[in-house]
């Protein structure tokens, strides 16, 4: 296991002027009611000391490589730092960082443990150095074997997933769900007089629930779905799905329940063959992917997704500090921070985390909006609908708030 880093100390390092204005940003985030691995913190410079003998002070001591620290409370981040996923996971580690620094917070200590290299083995070791938290993992596999682990152990996951099938017993998902931005899209384009609507689903997990949100979100619109067809992702798979779905025409909207790129080719076959006045509707995958605007085959397109508006501005100071961009899903590292310094408030350390604070009604608020855990243990989040125009996204209807009562 590469060695875990320990961050939290730097933020009394960090300029005043540098960092003012961003650390009002991210104090606002909370809602009062609701590819290089991370920097150690710089070292302080040692005191000078009598010549006489050395000064008394207490012995700190050490416990498998975790200093002894009553004073905060003890997180652990759980990420790919090394291995294929590396670039994402360090981009979250990056995160937790500015979290800490931005919000100048002196009560939670925050170690990174690589999941790399054994998800099991990484949260066994967070848990016996004295973690009470657990942010991530990020991937389904790594929750399922962290989740039994951790629950052993009365410690909450906040896992950066967004697969629903490892949601509960303790862990929850702070991924970005299709089921959420399928029923937003939709019950937008019926706002705007979408009736008939067709489907184009890839086989696989993600298009099957794809799927089920979006017939029931039709239904629970008033709306009917004409046809909907999966496809497999190889040559002539989306090509003879887009043929089958064209033999239900007409239809007002098509969603494409795939990445960008995907879509604009499917996008293209709908619009060739006969349906050019048809619209176009996305999923939250379309906002992890940079340049998707500047395909003219979805053109008009709308999709729902987290909003980009303070994350543009978290992304200008990620890449000041860090010298490179971040990852899009490295915002969810950012808002899990928020989370817990807003809890952290309340919580003693050394004890457990009060985890029915994660119940809050009212939700938490960070770089990617308003959100909120439900009884299944997934974050609700304030969606907002974008569409594709003139070779950029423009929002065409904003994320609430908040969550009203």
């Amino acid at each position: 296991m590469a060695d875990a880093t320990t961050i939290g100390q730097s933020a009394r390092t960090m300029r005043r002027g540098a960092i003012g204005r961003w650390a009002t940003l991210a104090a606002a985030c909370l809602l009062g009611a609701c590819q290089t691995i991370v920097p150690r913190g710089p070292v302080e410079p040692s005191q000078q000391r009598p010549t006489t003998r050395p000064a008394d002070r207490p012995e700190i001591g050490v416990e498998t490589g975790i200093p002894r620290d009553a004073e905060r409370n003890r997180v652990a981040l759980l990420v790919p730092l090394s291995g294929s996923n590396a670039g994402v996971g360090t981009s979250i580690a990056n995160a937790t960082m500015l979290a800490l620094l931005d919000t100048q917070n002196q009560r939670v200590r925050i170690t990174n443990y690589d999941t790399a290299t054994g998800a099991a083995a990484a949260a066994q070791r967070a848990i016996a150095e004295g973690a009470q938290l657990i942010l991530g993992p990020l991937l389904a596999d790594d929750v399922r074997a962290v989740a039994p682990i951790a629950r052993a152990a009365n410690i909450p996951v906040l896992s950066f997933s967004n697969d629903l099938g490892v949601a509960g017993n303790g862990a929850y998902l702070m991924g970005y769900v299709p089921t959420q931005s399928v029923a937003r899209v939709v019950d937008f384009a019926k706002e705007r007089g979408v009736t008939n609507f067709a489907g184009l689903v890839p086989n696989g997990l993600y298009g099957e629930r794809a799927s089920t949100a979006f017939l029931r979100a039709v239904e629970g619109a008033g709306g009917q779905v004409v046809s909907l067809q999966t496809y497999a992702r190889g040559p002539g798979g989306v090509s003879g799905a887009v043929t089958r779905l064209a033999a239900k025409a007409p239809y007002d909207a098509v969603l494409i329940a795939d990445s960008g790129s995907n879509a604009a080719a499917a996008a293209a076959l709908v619009k060739r063959g006969g349906g050019a006045s048809t619209r176009i509707l996305g999923t939250e995958l379309w906002n992890s992917e940079p340049g998707i605007a500047a395909k003219p085959a979805l053109a008009g397109a709308w999709y729902a997704s987290v909003s980009d508006t303070l994350y543009r501005q978290y992304a200008a100071k990620y890449r000041a500090r860090f010298g490179t961009g971040p990852y899009r899903l490295s915002s969810l590292g950012y808002d899990s921070v928020l989370l817990t310094v807003r809890i952290a408030r309340d919580w003693k350390p050394g004890t457990p985390f009060p985890v029915n604070r994660l119940r809050d009604g009212d939700g938490f608020a960070g770089i990617d909006g308003a959100f909120r855990f439900g009884k299944d243990n997934v974050a609700e989040r304030a969606l907002e609908v974008k569409e594709i125009r003139s070779g950029t996204t423009t929002v065409v209807s904003p994320a609430p708030a908040g969550f009203g009562k």
